[in-house]
């Protein structure tokens, strides 16, 4: 038997002395919240980044070819690509799909109400599967019929609100041009992303209308929006289709178009990191506090192992034994807490948020495994470490005053 570990579990939460039992569940309680605090955490900091960044990509895409030019308005310059590049920016490793769009903006005159909106014109080729996630009505362009297409258009919940306008209701759009021009279309579908910046500003038509506004030629487009397998590689990927590209076209990553979006959710990881240390310096402080006055509770035990001839170390390991019980106990629970929760909001959004503010209508949760391991391994570990110091008291304490200590 393991005479340290077995007088450790009798000191622990069989020990017979109140005082004990309750500075042990102040430590475990404080494990507990601290461990279950910085999962949760870590699972809300990737669950926005995540869910906010979906969002942004899934309508602008990873990376645009645009025109290398002076203009900064808010309609491309036009250019045409040779199509060898194109498909050769399609062919690379991690890229999913390369798509051609313009914008244009425009008037629209609804109800009474006029709105200042850019049209963003897309194909046949259009990759929807983000769009059919938000849209909250109706439905995605029908490019079967090229007539039809060209007066279809997609606008935001919140322009369709500020219009008074439902799917199915049509309404006039203004282009303002050297020849003012005005375009009916019908509302097929109703989106809504929750990012601002882009619902207040953009409705979905058909490229070749823009084409034939802006009189281009058929190949002619705005730019290319481009998606890739992997969000991190970003900005590799930007480099790589930079060489394939002539040196009239730049691309622009979604981190460029959207500077304030993604500095934000960088300053999120900063956040994180201050809750896991403030967290994690709790849930120390607890065990050096609790380890600290059951060495001092068991002061006369102390002198009475020594007289009998047990060294430091094995009454130190006695009270090391005590303090990983301790964290085992706490960090189960903080387990069940942390994940419990995470899981909970996950699957029924109990917590909500204010969308205008946060882009999302309630607290996004990521939990991955990985995170967990790495939080506990490294929660027991720092712990066990740091309770090396204070358990050093014992070789401060001597056998003769310990035994007369009362």
């Amino acid at each position: 038997m393991n005479l340290g570990l077995f007088i450790a579990r009798r000191i622990s939460l069989q020990a017979e002395r109140t005082f004990s039992k309750l500075i042990v569940r102040i430590a475990i309680v404080g494990i507990m919240l601290g461990l279950g605090v910085m999962i949760l955490s870590v699972a809300i900091v990737k669950g926005f980044k995540s869910e906010i960044r979906e969002k942004v990509r899934g309508f602008s895409g990873d990376i645009q070819f645009v025109k290398y030019d002076l203009n900064s308005s808010l309609e491309n310059s036009p250019f045409e690509t040779k199509t060898e590049a194109i498909d050769a920016a399609r062919k690379l490793p991690g890229i999913k799909h390369v798509v051609p769009f313009a914008n244009k903006p425009g008037i629209i005159k609804a109800n009474g109400e006029v709105e200042g909106v850019v049209l963003k014109g897309v194909d046949g080729s259009y990759d929807w599967t983000y769009f059919k996630s938000i849209l909250i009505a109706g439905k995605t362009i029908d490019f079967t019929d090229e007539a039809k297409a060209e007066k279809q258009i997609i606008i935001s919940e919140m322009l369709a609100k500020r219009l008074n306008l439902k799917v199915g209701d049509d309404f006039l759009m203004y282009f303002v041009q050297e020849n003012l021009r005005k375009r009916k279309f019908e509302i097929v579908g109703i989106y809504n992303t929750g990012v601002e910046e882009v619902d207040k500003s953009y409705v979905l038509g058909d490229i070749s209308l823009i084409r034939k506004l802006n009189n281009w030629g058929d190949s002619e487009v705005g730019g290319y929006e481009v998606r890739v397998s992997d969000f991190s590689q970003v900005d590799q990927q930007s480099y790589r289709l930079s060489d394939l590209l002539p040196m009239d076209v730049k691309t622009i990553t979604v981190k460029d178009s959207y500077p304030v979006i993604f500095d934000w959710l960088s300053l999120l990881d900063v956040n994180a990191q201050v809750v896991l240390i403030l967290m994690l310096i709790v849930a120390v402080i607890n065990m050096i506090s609790a380890l600290l006055i059951m060495i001092l509770e068991r002061t006369n035990m102390i002198g009475l192992l020594k007289a009998l001839g047990q060294n430091n170390w094995g009454i130190q390991k006695i009270f090391l034994y005590n303090a990983t019980y301790l964290i085992g106990i706490g960090m189960l629970l903080g387990n069940v807490f942390g994940i419990g929760l995470g899981l909970l909001q996950q699957h029924f959004h109990m917590f909500k948020l204010d969308e205008a503010s946060y882009y999302m209508k309630f607290v996004p949760v990521q939990m991955e495994w990985l995170d967990v391991v790495l939080i506990n391994t490294g929660t027991l570990a720092i712990c066990l470490i740091v309770l090396l110091v204070p358990s050093m008291l014992v070789t401060r304490i001597s056998p003769v005053k310990a035994i007369a200590f009362k």
